[in-house]
C-alpha cells in the first residue's frame, strides 16, 4: 500500500511511478489545465511533419549516433568509457558534452516510442550500461570530474570550479531517463536518474548559495520536476522549490545567469537567452505542481517582454553575441554587466549579426509549451508553432545532417568582418555542438505537441495529417484522424473515429495570424463567432463518423516591424500562414546582392511547389527591382532616383535557407 503524505499543500505518494506517458507527465499536475497525450499517441501519417520525421529516423539519428561514437571528432561517448574505467585517458571537449549525448539519447527514446525499432532499443541499452558504470555510488555523474577522480588528481577548489555545467548535464540526463522510461517501460536509466536526483537533493541541502549559484543553464529545473512527476518522490518537489529560492541570494550573481536578483523579482527577460528560456520553462513546470501565483505572474510579464519587444519574426531569441544588461545609470559592474548570447534592449534586433542560438529557440518552444499547458491560452501555441516552423527548423539542414549554431536573418558576403560562429551549417560545430543534439531530440518529439487533453475535451494545437489514439483520464478512448496539407494549405479535415459518448469538447486552435476562418460540422457551417488567437470550443455529443472541416485562409502578408526596430525600418518581411519567407541570392534572379533588392509592393505573389534536397515546399514568386550599386569605400551618398532594373525573385521558407550553397540571404527586404 502506498504511503500518502502532505507536502506544500499537495497530496503525494512516496512509492510507485506516475502513469503519465507524455513528453511531460503532467496528468496529475494540479495547476496544469491541459495534460499531455502519450509519447506514441500521435502518429504523423503524411505531409510536412511526416517528411521531417522520416529524415529524423533515416538520417539524423543514425548520423548523430555515429558522430558521438567517433572519438576523432567528438569525445562525448569516449568520456563515458574513460569515466567507466574501461580505459585510461583524459576528458576532452567542452564540459557540457555529457548533456549533448543525453539529448541524442532522448531523441532516440522518443523515436522508439513510435517505431519500436529494436536497433534503437539495443543502442539505448548499450548507452545506459556505460552511463551506469560511470556513475559514482552517491549518484553523482559528470565525466570531467569523475575522470579526474578516477585517473588524475582533483582538489577541492577544482571540484568547485567544475560545478558549472554539471547540473545542466544532469538535467538532460533526468529528462532523457523519464522519456526512456515512458517509451520502453524499463526503469534502468530511471534508476540512474534517481541517483542523480538524490545527489542533487543532498547537495542543495548543504550547499551555500555561493556554491549553488555555479549551476548555469538550468535544464535541471525541468529535469527535477519531471523526476517528481515520474517517481512521486516529494523530495524532488522540495528540491525544485529550493532551486528557485536559492537563486539571486548572493552578492556575486549575474544577469548572464539570471541570478543577480531573485526570480520573484524578475519581470523582464535579460541575460543569456538559452539559460533564460530554460529557467522560464522550469519555473512553469514548478508552477504546475505548486500553483504559486507569483511564479506565474512573473512568467507572464517576462513573456510579454520577449514577445512584444525582444523576439524575432521567426520566433528566435537572443539577439546579441555580446550585450549589456541592464542599461543602468552608472558604470558600476553590479548595474551594467556584459552578457553573452544575450537578450538585448527592447527592439534591439539586428539581422546580419543576430545570434539566435538554435538552443534558445528550442528553449522558447519548451517554455511556451508549458505556458500553454498551465493556462490553456492559444497565444502560447502561436509562438510554439512560429518557432518550430522557422527558427528551430532553420537549425538543421533539409537532409538532417548539418546544423546551425546561430540563425541570422541576413547573410551578406560583403560584411567587413568575420562573425564568431559563421553563417553556414556544419556536420559538427567544434566546441559548441549543443544545438545539433537539441534540434535532434526536438524534431523527434513534435508529435507530442499536436494535441492536449483537458477535463472534458481535446485541444488540437498543431495541424497536419496525423492519427490520434489516446485515452481520457477515465479511460475512454479517443481516435481522431486529421488530414491536411498544412502549412502550405489552410484546409484541415478532422474525422472522428471514436470518442466518449457524453458531451465532449473539441477545441480547435484558431491561429493569431489567421482571419476569416470557416468551420463546417458534417457539412453545415458553424455560425457563431470565430475569434483569431483563441481555441474555438465545439461542444457536442459526438459520434463515430462525424467530420469537422476548418478552413484557415492563407494570404501572403507583407509584415512590417515596430518603428523602434531600427534594423527593419523601411523594409518588409513576407509571411504566409505560420511560414516566414526569405530571399536567397543566385545568378538567375538577382543582379548583385539581396541587399540591393527592393520588393514591388504591388506584386501578385504566385505560389509554386518545388523540391530542395528532395523536400517539398511552397515558394513565392514576385516582382522586384534591383539596383546596381558600388559601395566600395563609401559610407553615405546622395539618393539615386534612377529606375533600377526589374527582376523576378523567388522566395523560399526561411527554414530552408542555406541548403543550395547560395552566398546571401535576407528575411527583410527594402521596398
Amino acid at each position: 500500500m502506498n504511503k500518502i503524505i502532505f507536502f506544500a499543500g499537495l497530496i503525494v505518494s512516496t512509492f510507485g511511478f506516475s502513469q503519465g506517458k507524455g513528453l511531460v507527465a503532467n496528468s496529475e499536475s494540479p495547476y496544469s489545465k491541459l495534460k499531455s497525450v502519450g509519447l506514441a499517441d500521435v502518429e504523423w501519417t503524411e505531409g510536412f511533419w511526416k517528411e521531417q520525421l522520416d529524415v529524423e529516423i533515416d538520417n539524423t539519428l543514425p548520423y548523430m549516433w555515429k558522430l558521438y561514437h567517433n572519438e576523432e571528432i567528438t569525445h562525448a561517448y569516449r568520456n563515458f568509457e574513460i569515466a567507466a574505467g574501461l580505459m585510461k585517458g583524459r576528458h576532452d571537449g567542452p564540459s557540457f558534452h555529457d548533456g549533448d549525448f543525453y539529448k541524442v539519447f532522448e531523441g532516440m527514446a522518443a523515436t522508439y516510442a513510435l517505431t519500436k525499432d529494436e536497433n534503437l532499443n539495443k543502442q539505448m541499452d548499450e548507452a545506459i550500461a556505460m552511463i551506469g558504470k560511470a556513475q559514482r555510488e552517491d549518484g553523482y555523474i559528470h565525466t570531467p570530474v569523475v575522470i579526474e577522480e578516477k585517473w588524475g588528481t582533483l582538489g577541492e577548489e577544482y571540484l568547485q570550479q567544475q560545478l558549472g555545467f554539471e547540473k545542466y548535464n544532469m538535467g538532460h540526463l533526468m529528462t532523457a531517463a523519464c522519456v526512456h522510461y515512458r517509451a520502453t517501460g524499463k526503469n534502468d536509466f530511471l534508476n540512474i536518474a534517481k541517483g542523480v536526483a538524490d545527489y542533487l537533493y543532498d547537495f542543495y541541502k548543504k550547499a551555500s548559495p555561493e556554491l549553488a549559484r555555479n549551476a548555469i543553464c538550468p535544464s535541471h529545473y525541468m529535469g527535477v520536476v519531471e523526476m517528481y512527476r515520474t517517481t512521486k518522490d516529494p523530495r524532488y518537489l522540495e528540491l525544485a522549490n529550493n532551486l528557485i529560492n536559492i537563486r539571486g541570494t548572493t552578492d556575486d550573481g549575474t544577469d548572464d545567469n539570471q541570478d543577480r536578483i531573485p526570480f520573484r523579482d524578475q519581470t523582464v527577460a535579460m541575460g543569456h537567452a538559452v539559460r533564460a528560456n530554460y529557467l522560464y520553462a522550469g519555473v512553469a513546470d514548478l508552477y504546475a505542481e505548486t500553483g504559486e501565483e507569483k511564479l506565474l505572474e512573473n512568467l507572464k510579464s517576462i513573456w510579454e517582454d520577449v514577445v512584444y519587444r525582444k523576439m524575432y519574426i521567426t520566433g528566435a531569441c537572443g539577439a546579441l553575441y555580446d550585450g549589456v544588461s541592464p542599461d543602468g545609470t552608472s558604470y558600476n559592474p553590479a548595474e551594467v554587466q556584459k552578457i553573452h548570447q544575450a537578450y538585448g534592449r527592447p527592439y534591439q534586433l539586428p539581422n546580419a549579426t543576430a545570434h539566435n542560438e538554435t538552443c534558445a529557440n528550442i528553449g522558447n518552444v519548451l517554455w511556451n509549451w508549458r505556458m500553454l499547458q498551465i493556462t490553456g491560452e492559444a497565444k502560447y501555441t502561436d509562438i510554439l508553432e512560429l518557432a518550430l516552423y522557422n527558427s528551430v527548423l532553420s537549425g538543421i539542414s533539409l537532409k538532417g545532417e548539418e546544423f546551425c549554431y546561430n540563425n541570422p536573418l541576413n547573410v551578406s558576403r560583403d560584411l567587413p568582418f568575420d562573425q564568431r560562429w559563421g553563417s553556414k551549417r556544419e556536420g559538427y560545430i567544434t566546441l559548441s555542438n549543443c544545438c545539433a543534439p537539441n534540434v535532434t531530440r526536438t524534431l523527434a518529439e513534435v508529435n507530442n505537441y499536436a494535441y492536449s487533453l483537458a477535463e472534458n475535451g481535446v485541444y488540437i494545437n498543431l495541424y497536419g495529417s496525423n492519427h490520434l489514439n489516446t485515452k481520457t483520464k477515465n479511460g475512454d478512448q479517443i481516435i481522431i484522424d486529421q488530414t491536411s496539407n498544412y502549412p502550405w494549405d489552410g484546409k484541415i479535415e478532422i474525422n472522428i473515429q471514436k470518442i466518449p459518448k457524453t458531451s465532449f469538447s473539441l477545441n480547435l486552435r484558431i491561429p493569431g495570424w489567421s482571419s476569416d476562418a470557416v468551420v463546417k460540422i458534417n457539412g453545415k457551417e458553424y455560425t457563431d463567432e470565430i475569434k483569431s488567437g483563441t481555441y474555438l470550443e465545439l461542444k457536442n455529443n459526438w459520434k463515430s463518423g462525424d467530420k469537422i472541416v476548418l478552413n484557415l485562409p492563407m494570404p501572403v502578408k507583407k509584415m512590417v516591424a515596430n518603428p523602434l526596430v531600427e534594423s527593419a525600418k523601411g523594409q518588409v518581411a513576407i509571411k504566409k500562414g505560420p511560414i516566414v519567407y526569405c530571399l536567397e541570392s543566385n545568378s538567375e534572379n538577382l543582379c548583385q546582392s539581396v541587399n540591393s533588392v527592393s520588393l514591388d509592393l504591388q506584386t501578385n505573389f504566385a505560389s509554386d511547389l518545388i523540391s530542395i534536397d528532395n523536400r517539398k515546399m511552397m515558394v513565392l514568386n514576385a516582382r522586384a527591382t534591383c539596383a546596381i550599386e558600388d559601395w566600395d569605400n563609401t559610407l553615405y551618398r546622395p539618393l539615386n532616383t534612377e529606375q533600377a532594373s526589374e527582376v523576378n525573385i523567388q522566395m523560399i521558407p526561411y527554414y530552408a535557407w542555406g541548403n543550395r550553397n547560395f552566398e546571401e540571404m535576407s528575411v527583410w527586404l527594402k521596398h
